[in-house]
């Protein structure tokens, strides 16, 4: 059997609370589609805009998010938590759509090694693949630092679902930077299937003529509204740090940016959102972040100096591991979230840890770990392609 008409692809992404897992998944969506797939991209979350393309396909099912940071809660756009029925209604599309779009490969974002609270979906889905005639390769599809203080027998679990399901783990990552056996022990048991891609980033930066002393972002803005407090404390103590760009993200609550919007130093321009943003960190002294995947690219590949400031509440530790990595590495200095907790310090703690940061040179990433791969993307794109043959091959 040889595939002779353009290859079909579905790929599954569900945002719960920030925008960086939308945003991988959008631009891997793209690079496909540029790549001569036919792309339908799954997405479950609230509502994001700017991520729309006449060429690809898109089928949003009905909107969940969590109540808060711990994800222990599935809520519906209205902060309704979800019951049976919603569960039913969403699983009941996702196989209509899997039907109606019929795959050559499914690509599911995330899952088993994370997003546990959709199995009521996600498992029957796999089933549906697993009895499809003809079957369509399933990969997954994750970033290269995991979530390490799961609940005992997770990680057994997870390698297990992927030796039943899937055809390849495809790790959005460059073993030059960090390795999946660093934050998934059970590495070593799925190693035949796991495929690095490259980092997920944008395309490089074109040269802007806006120039801001220090980028400060905080992602997609539902957990960060106390990085961007600190930051409009800091600059009032910083009057030698001529212009701020603080990026706030699409999600900070209108109520909160509001309020934020009345306490902007002069040497502060407000903004929700960037399209810019890695040009902008291109000319930038200083980036003040979070470290969260598609952030942390960024400053790599803008090769920026930057202050990371990792989200850990809740136990997380994802990107806690990413931004030590980067400090060992002598590509960024690291404050503990915690120095932010309170708003009557946190200007004054930040504002002493940008001064010692403005002081860094960073090293540049190839001098420390060679050639990191920012093409994650294409790569996505030429794995499937090449897994694509060679699947067809086997039939024959």
């Amino acid at each position: 059997m040889t595939l002779a008409r353009q290859p079909r692809v579905m790929l599954y992404v569900q945002h719960l609370l920030g925008i960086g897992h939308l945003m991988r998944a959008r631009r891997i969506a793209s690079a496909l589609d540029n790549d001569g797939f036919k792309v339908t991209l799954i997405t479950g979350g609230s509502p994001v805009s700017g991520f729309e393309s006449s060429s690809i396909d898109q089928v949003a099912l009905a909107s969940m998010a969590v109540r808060d940071g711990s994800f222990g809660e599935l809520v519906d756009v209205d902060g309704n938590t979800i019951d049976d029925a919603f569960k039913a209604r969403r699983l009941q599309h996702l196989l209509q759509v899997f039907d109606a779009a019929r795959p050559d490969i499914v690509m599911i974002e995330a899952f088993p090694f994370g997003r546990r609270q959709l199995r009521f979906e996600l498992l029957p889905l796999l089933d549906a693949i697993k009895a499809s005639v003809p079957k369509p390769m399933l990969v997954t599809s994750v970033r290269d630092v995991l979530q390490t203080n799961r609940k005992a027998g997770r990680d057994e679990e997870t390698a297990s679902l992927v030796t039943q399901y899937f055809d390849k783990v495809l790790v959005h990552g460059d073993p030059n930077f960090v390795t999946l056996d660093e934050t998934f022990p059970f590495a070593a048991c799925i190693a035949d299937k796991i495929v690095y891609t490259g980092l997920v980033c944008g395309p490089p930066p074109d040269a802007t003529p806006d120039r801001f002393d220090i980028v400060v972002s905080a992602g997609g803005g539902a957990v960060g509204s106390s990085l961007v407090r600190a930051s409009l404390q800091a600059a009032a103590q910083l009057p030698e740090t001529n212009s701020w760009c603080v990026i706030t993200g699409p999600n900070l609550p209108q109520k909160e940016y509001d309020v934020l919007s009345g306490k902007v130093p002069a040497n502060v321009k407000l903004v929700r959102f960037r399209t810019d943003f890695v040009s902008l960190l291109a000319n930038a002294s200083l980036s003040i972040s979070q470290a969260g995947y598609n952030t942390v690219s960024d400053i790599l590949q803008a090769q920026c100096n930057a202050l990371l400031i990792p989200f850990n509440e809740h136990g997380e530790t994802e990107q806690a591991h990413r931004a030590s990595r980067l400090n060992q590495l002598g590509l960024a200095s690291v404050l503990p979230d915690e120095a932010l907790s309170d708003t009557l310090t946190s200007g004054d703690k930040l504002a002493t840890a940008i001064r010692t940061a403005l002081l860094h040179e960073p090293a540049e990433p190839a001098s420390v770990a060679p050639a990191i791969n920012f093409d994650g993307a294409a790569g996505t794109a030429n794995v499937l392609r090449n897994l694509l043959g060679d699947f067809y091959g086997q039939e024959n």
